[in-house]
């Protein structure tokens, strides 16, 4: 092998994408029974708002830190029966990915991971407070990403269009 060769094989494992989960952990947890112990005697017909959201934070290079938020509030006759809030986070190595991809692996497989941990979490939660089992429903955020980008870019084209009819 010449030199250049030898450097050009040093070089490709590092241009390699690299994935992987250095930890898994419970950032924020709250739970509240607004009503308190008399919301155990009541009937009550439960409506179930689901909140999602994400965000990722660059802490060195090659690690970042994505946190999901899931805010659950159960009511019955505009009345809270209860408000569970829990953030899941996760530090992830990630290297080697191209601006595009990055952003759709912070967007996609980091909330995915920590879905299931969340709901989880939830559930022990609820349990715990004396209530039945929420079943939350799986989540495609591959789906969510792709829709928030179509929005973005018929934002961006929206505001472009309209630009050019002020000039």
């Amino acid at each position: 092998m010449t030199e250049e060769t030898t450097a050009a094989a040093a070089e490709a494992p590092a241009a390699e994408p690299q994935f992987s989960i250095q930890r898994i952990y419970l950032k924020d947890l709250s739970f509240e029974t607004p009503q308190g112990p008399s919301v155990f005697t009541k009937q009550w017909q439960p409506k179930v708002n689901q909140d999602l959201s994400s965000k990722s934070t660059k802490v060195e290079e090659g690690v970042f830190e994505v946190s999901l938020r899931l805010t659950i509030t159960v009511s019955s006759d505009d009345e809270t029966i209860y408000l569970i809030e829990v953030e899941q986070a996760g530090l992830f190595t990630i290297q080697g990915f191209a601006d595009q991809q990055l952003t759709q692996v912070l967007n996609t497989t980091c909330p995915s991971l920590l879905f299931p941990y969340a709901r989880e979490a939830i559930d022990n939660i609820l349990t715990k407070g004396s209530f039945p089992p929420l079943m939350i429903p799986p989540i495609n955020f591959d789906a969510l990403f792709a829709s928030a980008v179509q929005q973005a870019a018929a934002k961006a084209e929206g505001e472009a269009e309209s630009e050019e009819t002020q000039h």
